[in-house]
């Protein structure tokens, strides 16, 4: 439990850290700034269960502390090699095509969907990197 736990919460924490980063840089973009102020797509700030939006990375973090648990036999290398290749497998699994899912079914600008592929993307290595360094 020891090696899932910390690493989760740990990983949860630069997820949050890492997304909210990125999406500040990319603010700058009035397409990314009309997407999020677009109450047609995003639930505005008032709304309670905006909150669940600071739940999931820690939730992720957690599933990705089990994964690598279960998957760090088959990452071969330093923890730098290793970290960055479950990182990018994660990517591969589950950005990819989810970003490519939201594009085709909601309205959303393609520097949003850039932005978001983008944090999940810097996120996955770094979580990567932290769980292969918390659990060799």
């Amino acid at each position: 439990m020891k090696k899932i736990l910390w690493p989760g919460i740990i990983s949860g924490a630069v997820i949050l850290i890492l997304s909210m980063g990125i999406s500040c840089v990319f603010m700058s973009m009035p397409s990314v700034v009309a997407d999020y102020n677009n109450a047609h797509l995003m639930r505005t700030w008032r709304d309670p269960l905006i909150s669940l939006f600071f739940v999931y990375p820690f939730l992720l973090g957690l599933a990705l502390a089990w994964a690598w648990d279960k998957s760090k036999a088959l990452f071969e290398g330093s923890a730098w090699n290793r970290g960055t290749n479950f990182g990018l497998a994660y990517f591969v699994i589950s950005a990819i095509p989810g970003m490519m899912v939201t594009f085709g079914s909601f309205p959303l600008s393609l520097l949003t969907i850039v932005c978001w592929t983008e944090s999940c993307f810097i996120s996955a290595v770094a979580v990567g990197w932290i769980l292969a360094n918390m659990n060799a």
